[in-house]
């Protein structure tokens, strides 16, 4: 989620609610009548989910505010009707603080999981609770590979929330319109333009720049630009095996894949735009890597569709407003389509009934196209949405590209790495590789020691 530790600093209430969690029980607190209540009018449609009021099921992630705003928005409805209270909670150190919940006995009822590598880590304490019935049933709205990434030696565990596009670069069209510059479409053009970006500028104006500041989870911004390299340079079989170590950091195909990343971002001459030189990039946060844009320091940003929601409120996003993005080329022109994803699993610690209520509706198409209606820049996982609800030019790119079956699609590999390597080992050297200057073979090296002998 590595994808979702990359939202902005949580309000105090936020984290008032950590301490909540904190001591949580690891089951929902159910209070329920005997009877199940038929539900009448607008929350009719809620009646699978009813005979659980007062019950209140916690959930834990990393998404935060801005967007856990819209989290909390897009479930209203479910909670006024069937009186089911969903407790939200967001960290930035979700990825390190999940792990001493659940060993301390404090896991949340539930989790939202944005590493298939964390998910497997948490299914080998034995305290992930399979799914329900009704959950296993919604099998069919999402394709095999989203499932399979929310399984754990082939047995189901945690239904596909989100999905989210990685292959993103952000721009502003009227600084490229002003300056005559066009969008790339090859690997090439682009490294051409930067180079044409940064003969014009001056100054602390570059043409990239980035920031791989997230807390805990500081560095992974940096290992997408490294993935969507190899993705882009080698194609599907390669990033397989990297994922699986059959190729490991250190061969021959990955360490040129960072010499690639190096030319690029960590070119002085092209970087990092509106905040200083290239070590900059590692204490900058990833939610203000893209602000220089808005004030013309910096001409483009790779970062992922749910970057939208780091833009100052009021931003117009698209076309002709003062961001849009376009997709990142193959570095290899013969490699179709590459695409970076990532996405968010909800995962289950407590079975009791309110907890698998929440389940339920959170596995439905009938939530996801709630929380379409609420958050721009946020795609389903789920297949079975009405597509016309996105309006939001952003998600319609993520969903054009996301569902392109041509396209050589492939999960973000730290977050399918396991846990010790792609959220531990490879961000922290990220860290290094950006901020100390520490070398390419050294990072790698670092990176494969980590990797379980088991």
């Amino acid at each position: 989620m590595k994808r979702n530790t990359r939202f902005a600093t949580a309000a105090a209430g936020v984290v008032a609610l950590v301490a909540v969690a904190g001591c949580s029980s690891g089951s929902g607190t159910t209070a329920q009548s005997s009877a199940v209540p038929t539900l009448t009018g607008d929350c009719a449609q809620y009646q699978p989910y009813a005979g659980h009021s007062g019950s209140t099921v916690t959930m834990f992630g990393s998404i935060l505010s801005p967007e856990s705003d819209s989290l909390n928005t897009s479930w209203a409805a479910f909670s006024k009707c069937t009186g089911i209270k969903i407790q939200y909670t967001g960290s930035n150190t979700f990825e390190s603080d999940l792990p001493v919940k659940v060993n301390g006995g404090n896991a949340p009822n539930l989790a939202i999981i944005p590493q298939p590598g964390l998910l497997s880590q948490m299914v080998q304490t034995g305290t992930v609770k399979k799914p329900p019935a009704d959950t296993v049933a919604n099998e069919a709205n999402w394709n095999a590979a989203w499932k399979g990434y929310g399984s754990v030696n082939g047995t189901f565990y945690a239904a596909p929330m989100s999905a989210n596009m990685k292959s993103l670069v952000w721009y502003s069209p009227k600084y490229f319109a002003d300056n005559g510059y066009t969008v790339p479409t090859t690997w090439a053009d682009m490294m051409s333009l930067s180079a044409k970006m940064a003969s014009k500028m001056t100054g602390a104006v570059k043409p990239w720049c980035g920031g791989i500041g997230s807390g805990t989870a500081s560095g992974w911004p940096a290992t997408d630009w490294l993935e969507e390299v190899v993705l882009g340079s080698f194609g599907g079989q390669v990033y397989d095996d990297w994922i699986s170590h059959k190729v490991t950091f250190s061969s021959p195909q990955i360490q040129q894949a960072m010499k690639i990343v190096v030319d690029w971002m960590q070119n002085p001459a092209w970087v990092n735009g509106g905040y200083g030189d290239v070590k900059t990039i590692a204490t900058t946060t990833f939610q203000n890597a893209g602000l220089p844009i808005l004030k013309n320091q910096c001409g483009m940003l790779q970062q992922a569709s749910f970057y939208e929601a780091q833009w100052p409120k009021g931003t117009k996003v698209g076309p002709d407003g003062a961001v849009f993005a376009f997709k990142l080329p193959a570095v290899n022109p013969s490699i179709v389509t590459p695409v970076e994803g990532g996405g968010e699993f909800v995962t289950a610690f407590a079975s009791d009934p309110a907890t698998q209520a929440v389940q339920n509706y959170l596995s439905s198409p009938q939530w996801a196209e709630s929380r379409i209606k609420v958050a721009p820049g946020w795609v389903s996982a789920n297949e079975k949405v009405d597509q016309s609800l996105y309006t939001d030019p952003i998600d319609k790119i993520s969903a054009k590209y996301l569902a392109d079956p041509k396209a050589t699609f492939r999960f973000d590999a730290s977050d399918a790495m396991p846990a010790a390597v792609g959220s531990g080992a490879e961000w922290k050297a990220m860290v290094d590789w950006f901020g100390s200057g520490k070398s390419s073979l050294d990072v790698a090296k670092e990176t494969d020691a980590a990797w379980p002998t088991k």
